[in-house]
């Protein structure tokens, strides 16, 4: 049976599904990498729809989510870089998809969805930052085309490092 890929803007009304998808990605790819308190801190599905509902109503985010065959799989946000130090870049906040379907496509669909979406805007650099002990998320970021940097700060108790694609 093929199944019906759909990828549209994050919209209010939609912060539970975001809350379900982040907090399933981040206990299956931080697991390990951050201290157990401050995972289990950033679990919670309800503080997490808050946050989102702040997000879609109150901020500039761009967000997508991806559905398969109506049920949300994968999640992605970007907005003009955060840092002061690179203020015409564009920054991919994140980008979470369920555990049960990694490997299958799905983020590079939704990667390539974002990077035309950010390149359409008229940015020609991107940055994300992911922590450093996530090897299989930078694989993933490697493989569509982002270049490590020297730059690295800590986040909830563990090293992230900066990557940076040209588009």
């Amino acid at each position: 049976m093929e199944e019906n890929v759909v990828i549209r803007h994050a919209v209010p009304g939609d912060e539970a599904m975001l809350a379900e998808i982040q907090a399933e990605s981040w206990e299956a790819a931080f697991t390990g990498i951050l201290p157990d308190e401050k995972l289990k801190s950033h679990l919670d599905k309800q503080r997490i729809a808050q946050m989102y509902h702040y997000v879609l109503n109150e901020t500039s985010a761009h967000g997508s989510l991806l559905l398969i065959d109506s049920q949300p799989h994968c999640m992605a946000f970007w907005d003009s870089y955060r840092g002061e130090n690179h203020p015409d870049w564009a920054e991919l906040i994140c980008i979470h998809s369920r555990k049960g379907n990694w490997g299958r496509g799905y983020g590079s669909m939704m990667m390539e969805h974002i990077l035309q979406e950010i390149k359409s805007a008229g940015f020609k650099q991107v940055g994300l930052w992911v922590f450093e002990q996530n090897i299989r998320a930078r694989r993933f970021y490697e493989k569509h085309g982002f270049i490590l940097t020297q730059e690295r700060k800590n986040s909830f108790g563990a090293d992230e490092v900066l990557y940076l694609k040209s588009l």
